[in-house]
Order: structure tokens, then sequence, then C-alpha cells
């Protein structure tokens, strides 16, 4: 793909996710002529660009979708279900054609615009209220419904008009469908649109017109990458060498070494300084909205409960909270099979629904929002709810688990996550093979995050993610056991208590009274296979269900950059990071604080 081409492709499809957005909010608001102003706009932006580089099909889909809205936004024609279902369908295939290019296709090999969109949007613009949805054709389908002779037919009588004779015209004529490659048939609407744009952008007023001022640049995300590398190691660099300086500072320094203390000192401070702005700047450079993430969504729940048949509403909050690049990229298969879960498992069939008190149409909430140095994702659904018992049982007589696991209803939601767990009997196109929500627990763990499940029967479920906001650069708390340095995330620690030598037990476990309430006391060390040591001080996790982990000590905080471990996989530990003092770190992991510092071993089916 050329250069001009990719750059039409990145701003189209942006374009496009606009559009299906803006369109199911013109389902809820008709009136908007605001929105209907912006949907227009954006579909004779892309047109614009479609005809300049020769993609005809676009172009057709475009202009027509172009003449609808114009009727609309004028007066003309009614904001009616098929006019919004006719842009809906037009807005997918253009960004079908879109993602269609950006995987590689060549311009040449797109397909032409299905006749049936042709004839659902001239219906919508004549205002027609009965117009038969679109039906999928094959290619082979459409292939044969499509006059062989169209493209001939059409030469002969240009040809007529002007004196000349089209013998390759007549003898397609006269040839037998099939015999001969088809020539697709150009609309000389289409075509005049396509010279009009060319011969305006050659134009000498656009020539003689200044140069517009360039906003942005695209910058390859592996550069960005390699940039917030050098970035945190001159951070961690600067602070080792404020270490150093205040051990130096121990020492009596005359004559000609004080003044160098002096400048070595101001020289440090300004290196350090400058060197966190770097890292501030260039983690601004990785942060991304996940709005661009969850634009995707509304077609894909549009279609599905259309498939499944049932009529749901996606409702998209927090959109314009940021997170870093690489988290908005990893989250789209995460959060396609958790929607699709709520799609199947979650939300009842119409019958169901009707034998409720629950309204008709059916409600997912899809909301971002920032939580300290985390970024919290949400998906709800109104639907049925999850049984624990029946999870329970579902998980016992598959193997996941032995008839002693999984005793509150909080572990049994959790069991959605185990490989091989479905509550469906019969496997469906949409789900029931018991994959999906393994790899979303697996993608956000891999992300240093957590997920958590709360489920009510009867009135829905919710699935909440939370993520770090950039993924090198972690607050910490540093803790010292059994001689091991040891790094927790900030975002699960409550606070900090000291622990006396003798406690109480409740079941065999020794616990705490913190604020009232009694928390169960782990060891940190133990858990991860340390050597027993003298623990005496304890660090209140906030968990789902809160405890205490017991550490030797608490060495302070520090911003931490961390490397990912990538050759081996050790349970409660998420990665490595270097101290101020150059010591080597193991940080711990959030979803193994979050699910109380146990080492689970799953059951062979």
């Amino acid at each position: 793909m050329d250069d001009m081409l990719k750059e039409f492709v990145v701003e189209a499809l942006d374009l496009a996710i606009n559009v299906e957005e803006h369109l199911l909010s013109l389902q809820r608001n008709p009136e908007d002529m605001n929105t209907l102003n912006a949907v227009f706009r954006s579909f004779h932006t892309i047109k614009g660009g479609a005809g300049f580089m020769n993609l005809s099909a676009m172009v057709s889909a475009c202009h027509l979708t172009e003449n609808l809205f114009d009727a609309l936004r004028t007066g003309k024609s009614p904001v009616t279900p098929i006019a919004i279902e006719a842009a809906l369908e037009a807005s997918g295939f253009v960004s079908d054609q879109l993602t269609a290019l950006s995987n590689g296709t060549d311009p040449d090999q797109l397909s032409t615009m299905p006749a049936a969109l042709e004839q659902l949007l001239n219906d919508a613009i004549e205002g027609k209220v009965g117009a038969a949805p679109i039906k999928k054709e094959s290619k082979v389908e459409a292939a044969a419904s499509a006059p062989a002779t169209t493209a001939a037919n059409t030469e002969i009588l240009a040809a007529s008009t002007n004196g000349d004779v089209p013998w390759e015209a007549y003898y397609r004529a006269v040839t037998p469908p099939g015999t001969l490659p088809e020539v697709t048939a150009v609309n000389p609407v289409i075509k005049q649109e396509q010279e009009a744009v060319k011969t305006s952008l050659a134009s000498n007023d656009i020539k003689q017109s200044a140069p517009a001022k360039e906003e942005s640049i695209r910058i390859d995300a592996v550069k960005l990458d390699v940039l917030l590398e050098v970035a945190g190691e001159s951070v961690q660099a600067a602070n080792q060498a404020a270490v150093l300086l205040e051990k130096l500072g121990q020492f009596s320094f005359d004559g000609d070494a004080a003044p160098l203390m002096t400048a070595l000192t101001e020289t440090l401070n300004r290196a350090s300084r400058y060197s966190t702005e770097l890292q501030r700047a260039t983690l601004a450079t990785r942060m991304q909205p996940v709005g661009r993430l969850f634009q995707k969504f509304p077609r894909l729940i549009r279609e599905l409960a259309k498939d499944l048949g049932k009529d749901v509403d996606l409702e998209i909050s927090g959109a314009e909270t940021e997170v870093d690049r690489v988290v908005v990229d990893s989250l789209y298969d995460p959060l396609v099979h958790m929607l699709r879960n709520s799609l199947d498992h979650g939300i009842e069939s119409a019958e169901e629904r009707a034998q409720t008190t629950k309204p008709a149409r059916a409600k997912i909430l899809l909301k971002a929002w920032q939580e300290a140095s985390s970024v919290m994702i949400e998906v709800t659904d109104d639907g049925k709810g999850m049984d624990a018992s029946r999870l329970r049982e579902k998980a016992i007589s598959k193997g996941l688990i032995s008839t002693h696991e999984a005793k509150t209803d909080d572990e049994a939601f959790q069991l959605v996550f185990l490989p091989g767990f479905s509550t469906k009997e019969v496997a469906s196109s949409v789900s029931g093979r018991g994959v999906g929500m393994d790899v979303v627990k697996t993608a956000v763990e891999r992300h240093r995050g957590a997920i958590r499940i709360s489920s009510h029967l009867g009135k829905g479920t919710t699935f909440i993610i939370r993520l770090p906001i950039e993924l090198s650069i972690v607050p910490t708390m540093l803790v010292r056991t059994a001689g091991a340095s040891l790094a927790l995330p900030m975002s699960t620690v409550q606070r900090v208590v000291e622990l006396p030598e003798t406690f109480e037990s409740v079941g065999g476990q020794p616990v705490l009274r913190d604020l009232g309430r009694p928390l169960p006391i782990r060891s940190l060390g133990q858990v991860l296979g340390y050597e027993k040591s003298t623990e005496r001080v304890g660090i209140v996790i906030a968990a789902p269900n809160p405890y205490i982990i017991s550490v030797d000590s608490v060495d302070g905080t520090s911003d931490l950059v961390i490397k990912p471990l990538t050759c081996i996989s050790t349970p409660g530990i998420t990665g490595t990071a270097r101290s101020a003092e150059g010591e080597l770190v193991l940080v711990i992991s959030l979803s193994f604080l979050l699910d109380g510092c146990k080492v689970v071993e799953r059951h062979s089916a």
C-alpha cells in the first residue's frame, strides 16, 4: 500500500468508526441536527478521498448515503428506522472495504457495492418504510444474479451516441455469459465525480494556497517504546546517582572539593528533574483514550444481537479515559469475549424477558474511569445473573475443581475463567466451547491487571477489569522478607500495621482485628516459598476479601521501571525492577494479591 492510500485508510477508518457511534446515537435522538450534519460531513469526506483513490464502490456507497442524509437534514425525508438501518449497512460496507485495504487487499480486488444495499439506500431516500433488510449474498450468488452483459450493453449505448463502433462490446453481447472475463461497468455519475475531485485537487488555486499546518505526525510505535525505555532507564540512573550523592554527603569535604560537591549536587538535581520530565512527556505520547477502542463495539453488538434475536442497547461512558497504548491494543479481544458472553449468557431471550418486570430492550454498559494509578473498565448487563451453586456443580462435574474449593459466591464466580469451563450444554457460533473467558483473564494478567466478577441472580452481572494506566512504570511499596526485596503495587496497599507476637485464631487461621474487623494474616514469604522468618510488619491489602500480608520490614515507596518475566513463569511474580540502590526487586502480581495470595492448583479434567 502506498503512503497516500495508507494515510487515507487510517483517517477514513476513524471517520467510519465515528459514523457508527453517531448513527446509534441518532436512533435514540432522531431530531438531533448536529448528529445528522456530522454523519453527512463524514460520508462526504470519505467520498472525496475515495474518489481520488479510484475506489468506485466506496464512492457509490458514500454518495448515496450522503444523498440520504442531505434529504434527512433538509426535511425532505423522515428519520425512520429504515433510514438508520440503511446508513448503518452503508457504514459497515465502507468499514469492511477500509479494513480490507488496511489488511493488504489490492484496491482492484475490492468487492462492488451490493445491489441490495443500493436498493435499501434508494428506498430510504424515497422515504419508504417497508424496505426489506439486506440479505448477505455469497460471491457465487452475486455473480449469478448480476447481468452478464451489463458492461457490454452500457458500452454499446454510450458509443451509439458519438458514432464510434464498439466492436468489443458487440462481441461480448453475442458471446455466451461466463465465457469471457467480466468488465466492471463504471457509473458515469461516479466517474464524473472522481474526475471533478482530481481536477479540483490539481487546480492552480489549490497549488498556490499556503500548505496547512500539520498539527500531528504519525510515529512508529516501536520507536516510542524504545524512547520510553530509555527515558525510564535515565530516571532510574538519576535515582541511583541521588542515592550515591546522599551517601557522599555523609563525608566532609574541604578546600576545592566543597564547591565541586555543591556543583555536583545542583547538576544531579537538574538532571533528575529533566529526566523525570522526559519520562512524563514520553509517557504522554503513548496514552490514548479508550474511546478509540470502545467505538468498535456498537456495530459488533448490533449485529450479534440481531443474530441472537435479542433487542439490546450498548451504552458507553468514560470514553475519554486515557491509558497506555499497549493496554488499549490488547483489550480488544478480551472485551469482545466479555460482550459476547453478556449477550449470549447474560441477556435473556425475548420470551424469558417478557416474563419479568424488566424493560423489553436489554442494556449493556461499557464504562471506563481512572482510579488512582489504575484504569477501571466495567462491563455490566441487566440480564439473568449467575447462579453460584450451578457454577460450582458444573466445575466439579467437569473435574476442574474439588468439592472443597470455591465455597463462597465470589470464588464460584471466578470459575468462569477456568479453561474448558462452560455452562452451555451445546456449543453455538457465539459461545459454549469453554474458551474465551480464560483468554480474558490471561490477557488482563499479562499486563499486570486483575479482573473480578459480581453478580446478582435475576438482576445482572458486572465484570470489572483493573489495569495500570501505563505499563512500564508502577508506583510500588518496597518490602523485605527472608532477605528478599519485593515490591507491592500501591493500588492494593491500604495501610501498614504492627503485628503482635501472638494472634487470635478463627478456624485455625491467624487473624488480626483491624478497624473492628477480623482479617486473616498470610505470610508473603512462605506463600512465595521463602524460608520462614520473623515477620512483625503487616500490610492491609485492598482486595474483594481484605486480608493482611506479613513481611519483615517496609523499605519505603518507589516508582519502578518494570521488566516483565518472559522466559519463566513464577506464581505471584509479574516482573523485576532495580531499586534506587541498584538492588534487584521482584514485583508481586496485582491479580495474585487480589486473589488473596493463593497459589491454586487446578485439577485436570
